[in-house]
């Protein structure tokens, strides 16, 4: 017979879970139609929860005003088609514009990058640093050929990418609907499937993940929105050419946590570049000082104490994640993160807690 302390207990669970793991991969092949499945509806559900979180309020609102739930999600889906029509008459056609001109410009702009590369090179200052048979300036101007060339052919497709996306998120307004219309119930399916004693802390639990959830995707798309502002309004001011499309690539990259700002600063910097050294000078100080106002003002005010995600536990989360899926990865590391960590915190409070500090007494 077997021993049976708790050494050996926990030898034969660990075996017992590296067999289950060795027998799933066996056949994976039997969750090949999940996985498919999972991959086609994970933008559509990804998007209608995305405005799920930022349209709440405003239907919660209205709900508070007397008005009907689904007029009020009607009311909100005319409000949002009057906003898509606005945009596509106003800003699209200047950014589809910017598009097309930056594409049929790509080559005067690497010329006048190389121009000024070697206004640079003949600098005092740079020529003291470098040496004669330094080819530097060769070497960047290849890079940035590449890619400002590649940057160039995704431009020319940019109507056939948006039209891909577009076919791939059509059934988002229907889940959003769904979700604006009965997604205070939803936590109730979720407690139906945990036990009844533990349901107080299911419903703590959910109330964290939602209150977590609806501060970071509000405040970062509030944040984003304003440093978007203040960005193109500095441009403008500076005369930096394709201003609307740099600060729209920038505004888009910075929704990434950290990472985001420095990424969105090298098309300013390059696009500046191909005008002049005092361009990018000055929209590197448009840059800095709209996100020392992002970082230093705005995200205090506006995330408070929410944000409780380390720094550096960020930035490792985004290097997995965009290993292992990608952009997708990306844009749902975090959420997923401060999920797994309400709950881990919960199961722990509930079954691990008071072993531990016995352990430790």
């Amino acid at each position: 017979m077997l021993p049976n302390t708790r050494f050996f207990r926990a030898a034969y669970g660990t075996i017992m879970l590296l067999l289950i793991v060795y027998l799933v991969a066996k056949v994976s092949f039997l969750f090949r139609p999940i996985a498919a499945m999972f991959n086609i509806l994970i933008v559509p559900f990804m998007l209608a929860g995305f405005f799920y979180y930022l349209l709440r309020p405003i239907v919660n609102y209205l709900t508070a005003r007397k008005m009907n739930r689904f007029v009020a999600v009607l009311f909100i889906y005319l409000l949002l088609a009057a906003f898509l029509a606005i945009f596509f008459m106003s800003v699209w056609p200047a950014l589809v514009a910017q598009v097309e001109l930056f594409a049929e410009e790509a080559p005067q702009l690497m010329d006048g990058f190389r121009e000024q590369l070697l206004h640079l090179q003949q600098n005092r200052i740079v020529e003291s640093i470098t040496s004669p048979e330094s080819d530097i300036t060769a070497q960047i101007s290849e890079y940035v050929g590449r890619l400002v060339n590649s940057a160039s052919a995704y431009l020319n497709n940019v109507i056939q990418v948006v039209t891909g996306f577009v076919i791939a998120v059509t059934t988002a307004p229907f889940i959003l609907y769904y979700m604006l219309k009965e997604g205070d119930a939803l936590p109730h399916y979720l407690l139906g499937a945990v036990p009844r004693r533990y349901r107080p802390d299911g419903v703590r639990a959910l109330r964290e993940i939602d209150a977590a959830l609806s501060g970071f995707i509000l405040g970062r798309m509030i944040i984003t929105f304003l440093l978007g502002v203040m960005m193109y309004i500095g441009f403008l001011v500076i005369g930096l050419p394709y201003a609307l499309l740099v600060t729209v690539i920038a505004t888009v990259l910075n929704l990434i946590p950290y990472l985001g700002p420095i990424l969105g600063a090298i098309p300013c910097v390059l696009v500046a570049f191909t005008a002049s050294p005092s361009m990018v000078f000055w929209s590197l100080v448009v840059t800095v000082a709209a996100q020392q106002i992002e970082g230093n003002l705005l995200s205090p005010l506006i995330y408070g104490k929410r944000m409780d995600v380390h720094p550096l536990t960020t930035i490792l989360l985004l290097l997995v994640a965009g290993e292992i899926a990608g952009i997708l990865g990306i844009v749902l590391c975090i959420p997923f993160y401060m999920i797994v960590k309400i709950i881990v915190q919960h199961v722990y409070n509930l079954f691990l807690a008071e072993k531990v500090e016995e352990l430790v007494d």
